[in-house]
């Protein structure tokens, strides 16, 4: 086998790999994007543990099938990049939205999301979605609520009679 063959077969390994580490993958559409511009992107991606790379299409569409994901072969045509995202279901889309928004140059194709291939349109949404902390915070808010409410009124009577007492002590 020759050199080149073994090359190719590495790096379908490495797309494989990161498709199964990934929690959710963009696949975008990078034509126009500036080097300023995806250096930026690029930096962002991995403050947010995620991992924006371009392989050749035909390379990803080898992993893809491997892995038995179906349904990415009419979207792998032209210039296209992945964004893995490995912490987070939605940091990755919300960077990759926002640079789409910003730059007007970068398109999204598709996406995964449970191994199932996903539209365009749901990726928007699940960058719309507010990341995992802030859902962990609401909830926890939501949780505590009923709680501190009933702390307050089991409170209520003691804090009553403390006040009559003191009252009385003062006259």
């Amino acid at each position: 086998m020759s050199a080149n063959f073994e090359a190719k077969k590495q790096i379908v390994e490495e797309i494989k790999d990161k498709l199964q580490k990934a929690k959710s993958v963009t696949f975008v559409d990078y034509r126009g994007l500036t080097v300023e511009e995806d250096t930026k992107m690029r930096k962002e991606f991995k403050q947010n543990g995620a991992e924006y790379k371009v392989y050749k299409n035909r390379l990803m569409l080898l992993a893809l099938n491997e892995l038995g994901i179906k349904g990415a072969e009419k979207y792998l045509e032209g210039t296209s990049a992945v964004a893995f995202g490995y912490d987070d279901e939605v940091a990755q889309a919300k960077i990759v939205c926002d640079y789409a928004e910003k730059t007007k140059k970068l398109s999204i194709k598709f996406g995964l999301l449970n191994g199932q291939c996903v539209e365009s349109k749901e990726i928007e949404a699940l960058a719309k979605l507010p990341s995992k902390d802030v859902l962990v915070a609401k909830l926890l808010g939501t949780l505590l609520g009923p709680i501190s409410g009933l702390a307050r009124v089991l409170n209520a009577p003691t804090q009553g009679l403390a006040i009559a007492l003191n009252a009385i002590a003062t006259k």
